[in-house]
C-alpha cells in the first residue's frame, strides 16, 4: 500500500458562474469527507477568488487555476500570470491539458516554460499527458509520454520535479464515456514512474502522485483507485454535480 496521499480533483472547464459555483460549493463541501486525502477544484478564471475565498482555512481542500501564461506581465492579451494567480491565493494550476494541446495548439515548448514558471513562483502543477486514440492503436503510447514528460520536466530540475503532480489523461478517454480499464491507466502510471526512476531518482519516482482522468465517475472511481499506481483522479463531466462529485470524493 503506497503511503502516497490520494489528491481527488474537479476541473470544471468552461462551467459555472461566480453564483453557481458558490452554490455547489455550499452543497459539496459539508459533506466532503478530506480524511486521507486531499481535495482540488480548478473552477473558470472568473470564479477563482471566490472559490479561492470559500475553500480559504479548510484543510487539504485546494483550489486551482485550469491554466495560465508563463510571463509574469506583458502585451499577452487574455493571458493570466502566476503572479495574478498568487495574488488571489491561489497556489495550484493545471498545465498542459490535452484540450490546450490539441484545441489550442500548445506545443511541448510552451508547456515546458508554463512548467519553468509554475515551480519559479512556487505554484504546484498538475501536469496533464495522454495519448490521442490513434497514438494508442499505433502502439505508440509510451513514446508520446516520453516525449511529453521529458520537455515538461527538462526546465526544472529535480527539486522542482519533487513538487509536481502529474495525470495521465488518455485523449481518446475525455469526454467520450469510455473510461481506460484499470488496468490500462496503471499500465502507463507504471510507465510514468519508471520514466521519473530513470530521469532522477528512486525516491522521487516512488513519491510521485500519479492522477488518472478520463470519463471518471462514481461507478469506477473504487476501481481505479483500487490499482498500485493509481494516487487519484482529475474529473471532469463528473466534478460539475456536487452529489456526483460527493460521491467520488467519498469513494470507499
Amino acid at each position: 500500500m503506497s503511503n502516497r496521499t490520494p489528491i481527488i480533483a474537479a476541473n470544471w472547464k468552461m462551467h459555472k458562474t461566480v453564483g453557481e459555483a458558490r452554490a455547489f460549493l455550499d452543497s459539496f463541501l459539508p459533506g466532503c469527507d478530506t480524511s486521507g486525502k486531499e481535495v482540488v477544484i480548478a473552477p473558470p478564471f472568473t470564479a477563482l477568488a471566490e472559490t479561492e475565498a470559500m475553500l480559504r482555512g479548510l484543510d487539504r481542500v485546494h483550489v486551482a487555476a485550469q491554466n495560465m501564461h508563463h510571463e509574469e506581465k506583458g502585451a499577452f492579451t487574455g493571458e493570466i500570470s502566476p503572479l495574478m494567480l498568487l495574488d488571489i491565493g491561489v497556489n495550484w494550476v493545471i498545465i498542459g491539458h490535452s484540450e490546450r494541446r490539441h484545441i489550442f495548439g500548445e506545443s511541448h515548448g510552451f508547456i515546458s516554460r508554463k512548467m519553468a514558471a509554475a515551480v519559479r513562483h512556487g505554484l504546484t502543477p498538475i501536469l496533464c499527458v495522454g495519448e490521442t486514440l490513434e497514438e494508442r492503436e499505433a502502439g505508440h503510447t509510451f513514446d508520446v509520454l516520453r516525449e511529453q514528460l521529458a520537455t515538461a520536466f527538462e526546465p526544472i530540475g529535480e527539486e522542482g520535479a519533487a513538487t509536481v503532480v502529474i495525470a495521465y489523461e488518455p485523449v481518446w478517454a475525455i469526454g467520450t464515456g469510455k473510461t481506460a480499464s484499470a488496468g490500462q491507466a496503471n499500465e502507463a502510471h507504471r510507465f510514468i514512474r519508471e520514466w521519473l526512476s530513470n530521469r532522477f531518482n528512486n525516491t522521487i519516482a516512488d513519491t510521485k502522485r500519479i492522477l488518472y482522468g478520463g470519463s471518471v465517475k462514481p461507478a469506477n472511481i473504487s476501481k481505479l483507485m483500487a490499482e498500485s499506481e493509481i494516487d487519484g483522479v482529475l474529473v471532469g463531466g463528473a466534478s460539475l454535480d456536487a452529489a456526483s462529485f460527493l460521491e467520488i470524493v467519498n469513494y470507499g
